[in-house]
């Protein structure tokens, strides 16, 4: 694998010691590997997994957005509902 990293160039480099690391701190920010007990994960798992939470978060970012736009929508701008719901999200 260094190989195919050193062969190309004008990009820097990583080494393999850099890439553990990384993975093991994208392990420790999933919860569904997390919470596992086998610390045995490889690594393209952990990249999966990190996708997938990565799409998941985007989904559920869009649905409260969403909630938060018909929320508002029903209720009047000017109220101290509204007021509260805007400094939540400032």
């Amino acid at each position: 694998m260094s190989s195919r990293r050193s062969s190309q160039s004008g990009v820097s480099r990583i080494s393999d010691d850099q890439i553990i690391e990384l993975v093991s701190k994208l392990r420790q920010l999933l919860p569904e590997i997390r919470n596992r007990r086998s610390d045995k994960v490889s690594a393209s798992k952990v990249l999966q997994e990190t996708c997938n939470y990565i799409r998941n978060l985007h989904k559920e970012v869009d649905d409260l957005s969403e909630r938060l736009s018909q929320l508002l929508s029903t209720i009047d701008a000017d109220s101290a509902e509204a007021a509260i719901i805007r400094s939540l999200i400032m």
